[in-house]
């Protein structure tokens, strides 16, 4: 769908909402005030939080076919949500900051994003767990250090207030075989109670598996020789000629996840919590499919210059276990406490590569794995003061603490002489490693300046240190380590201050003004300091263990108003200026380096409205423009002035929530635009391989409650089968059929 199109249907959706018959108004009295605990720590109404705040709830998300954590926050304005379809996690990035790294994921306070590159894996995750979602857009790093440069996406799991049984089986495919996730069937059971005032726990068990379709292509620029024939005329992202040899084979994909969740009130106000998590992914590919044909007809699977690996990617997965450990309590008089301290451990995150020669039924090839650990503590106090030496500070709410950090990440790869069998390994080709850590000093103060605004000012001190860093690259002809090798590298720190300020004007009841301004920071992870890598053109990825943090100056102003009863709408403009960007340094044609160069910004508005119709109606639609490009980059001078990678210009959503009687249904449109991959933004090809395409798809869903305790539910993804690539081919049109019993 072409971008004016979504604009006039933007526009439309938002007139009749402006001038809609109040008839359909809801009593305002009726609405209950949403609560925010990510914005500032601690609990706070929406509508006075410090920046742009975002919560949904499982009665809201429940509407939609959610099957992972990421599909719940995918429609939310200034949120870009990029999956692969043979990924295992997926990228949520917030106000123009691209990658998963520069946007900070809690799952209950605990970080999940991994020491080792600042990815996240949302597979093994289950939406059933969560009570709600909070998204704060804006800086954050004056609460919760790096990561924190575009904002906080925090998933909150619920806990049972009484005793409850879930149960849920649902089988899913594609209207055509091989466009969409085929066979996909999903299992969901979980135990909760409440034991008297005091105790109570939740325990739930959870798979899902598909055999996939067909995501990933043989494409080639060189064209095949004469005698073999089968061969498509394709383009590269570039829109220079290729050729399509094939396919890899359905993409297979299978996860699992046990939660384990305990809670003990031993005084109304003193509580201790603890919760394990594991969960396991695996994704492969089944039998390639070859176009080639030579001339008697037979397949080809290789010719010169073009091996059978090609046709062959190899698999991956990872394991992880999550603990973590929370206590809340006052301490004397009105000061309290929070405690948390989690333990994140990936035992294994791996993948297969083949090398040439390999075969359909064996060969070399080698296997990657990266097991890596982050350890967090973190304390909080807050301690509202009642008395103030300057006239009209009075009730000014100071909270305050620290945190410390330790994350840990190892790469090895090794041999396989049949990449088929990744468990049998032989020697090391290559390893490298690392540690940081760091403490931090926070403090934030609630100032209310008379009785229709607040203030928020506030800052976090980071000291951050990385040591033990080594690298050890070896000569796959010799088996001895090349020239140069094994590197170690020594401790380096690096301290930085991010201050953020905030004001929250409320003229009246119904009017909300904001204001923030801060300044963030990344650090560098373990794989941008010392995983170094060469690719099959024959390119060295260097890592750069010299690196310091990035830091953004970002700024917004926005205005929330609730037009009458049942009505909202809410505007904000941003701004963030990147500084010290980590980028590719081009050395030589055969070598490129990570170095602190470059210099990016972003602007742009974020636009919600809602409309309560009635009881069982609700209209909203959003709108997000996003202007964003490189401003300064001296590794790549080419690149400035250019879009950054994997923003789009526009994006947005409309849709419809409707409940009356035993049914609910949904309905609702997505648009996102043009995205680059590359730097030079030089891969503007639609419609093919590797390409990042705008689309639009439309989802529904119905659920119909056949008892109190049992409801059943058709959902069909793409409803008009939109044919698109985000660098894979995108799911076409399919369907999904659940069971629901709760007792």
């Amino acid at each position: 769908m072409r971008v004016s199109g979504f604009l006039a249907a933007w526009f439309f959706l938002s007139m009749f909402l402006l001038v809609g018959p109040s008839a359909y108004a809801l009593d305002n009295a009726s609405k209950l005030e949403e609560i925010v605990v990510t914005a500032t720590r601690t609990e706070k109404e929406v509508e006075g939080a410090p920046g742009a705040v975002s919560v949904v709830t499982q009665a809201e998300f429940s509407y939609r076919n959610v099957q992972k954590p990421d599909d719940i926050v995918v429609e939310l304005p200034g949120v870009t949500v990029l999956r692969y379809p043979n990924s295992m996690g997926a990228r949520i990035t917030l106000r123009g900051f691209p990658d998963q790294k520069r946007t900070l994921v809690l799952l209950d306070g605990i970080t999940l994003n991994d020491p080792y590159s600042g990815a996240v894996l949302f597979d093994g995750f289950y939406p059933e767990d969560l009570d709600r979602v909070e998204v704060v857009r804006g800086p954050l790093s004056n609460l919760y250090g790096g990561y924190a440069m575009g904002g906080v996406v925090h998933f909150i799991t619920r806990m049972p207030e009484k005793r409850e049984i879930t149960a849920k089986a649902g089988y899913g495919s594609g209207f055509e075989s091989g466009d969409a996730y085929d066979d996909l069937s999903r299992f969901y059971f979980s135990y909760g109670d409440k034991l008297g005032e005091q105790f109570s726990f939740l325990v739930r068990y959870a798979f899902q598996e598909s055999n996939g379709y067909p995501t990933a292509f043989n494409v080639t620029t060189k064209p095949p020789p004469s005698e073999i024939t089968g061969w498509q005329k394709t383009k590269t992202r570039t829109g220079d000629p290729a050729y399509l040899l094939g396919d890899l084979g359905d993409n297979t994909q299978w996860n699992d996840g046990i939660l384990g969740k305990i809670q003990y009130r031993l005084t109304p106000e003193t509580i201790f919590g603890f919760s394990f998590t594991r969960s396991r992914t695996e994704y492969d590919y089944d039998t390639p499919h070859t176009y080639l044909r030579d001339s008697l007809g037979n397949p080809v699977w290789s010719y010169k210059g073009r091996p059978e690996n090609t046709f062959l990617p190899g698999g991956g997965g990872k394991v992880c276990n999550t603990y973590a450990f929370n206590v809340e309590s006052p301490l004397v008089g009105e000061l309290k406490t929070k405690a948390h301290v989690s333990f994140m451990d990936t035992e294994k995150s791996w993948y297969v590569n083949t090398f040439s020669g390999a075969t359909r039924s064996g060969g070399a090839g080698s296997v990657s794995d990266t097991p890596s650990s982050n350890f967090l503590a973190d304390i909080q106090f807050t301690f509202p003061f009642t008395h103030a030496p300057v006239p009209g500070l009075e009730q000014h709410f100071v909270t305050f603490g620290g945190a410390f950090n330790r994350a840990y990440a190892h790469s090895t790869e090794k041999n396989l002489p049949n990449w088929k069998k990744e468990e049998q390994t032989t020697s090391l080709r290559y390893e490298s490693k690392g540690k940081d850590h760091g403490w931090a000093l926070f403090f934030q103060d609630e100032i209310p300046l008379g009785s229709k605004v607040v203030a928020y000012v506030g800052a976090r001190y980071d000291n951050w240190q990385t040591f033990d860093g080594f690298v050890l690259d070896i000569d796959s002809k010799t088996g001895n380590p090349k020239d140069g090798f094994p590197k170690k590298y020594g401790t380096r720190s690096h301290g930085t201050l991010s201050p953020k300020g905030a004001l929250v004007y409320q003229p009246f009841p119904q009017t909300t003004l904001r204001s923030t301004v801060g300044k963030s920071f990344r650090p560098p992870t373990v794989y941008d300091l010392y995983r170094t890598w060469v690719a099959s053109s024959g390119i060295t990825y260097a890592a750069n263990p010299e690196l310091k943090p990035e830091t953004a100056l970002s700024w917004d102003l926005g205005w929330r108003q609730e037009l009458w009863n049942g009505a909202a709408f809410s505007i904000t403009y941003f701004e963030n200026y990147l500084k010290d960007m980590i980028y590719r340094k081009t050395v030589s044609p055969t070598l490129q380096e990570h170095v602190n160069v470059g210099k990016a910004e972003s602007r742009g508005v974020e636009a919600e409205i809602e409309q309560k119709m009635s009881a069982w109606l609700t209209l909203y639609g959003n709108l997000t423009y996003t202007d964003s490009e490189v401003t300064k980059n001296e590794a790549k001078p080419e690149t400035e002035g250019k879009r950054l990678n994997n923003l789009p210009l526009w994006q947005g959503n409309v849709g419809a929530r409707a409940t009356k009687g035993p049914v609910r249904a949904s309905v609702s449109g997505r648009y996102v635009g043009k995205r680059y991959n590359y730097d030079t933004n030089a891969d503007k090809q639609n419609h093919v391989y590797g390409s990042y395409d705008p689309f639009w798809v439309t989802d529904v869903k119905v659920d119909y409650a056949l008892r109190p305790w049992a409801t059943v539910s058709l959902a069909v993804d793409n409803l008009f089968d939109r044919d698109y690539y985000l660098y894979y081919k995108a799911p076409g049109r399919s369907f999904y059929m659940e069971l629901t019993m709760k007792f």
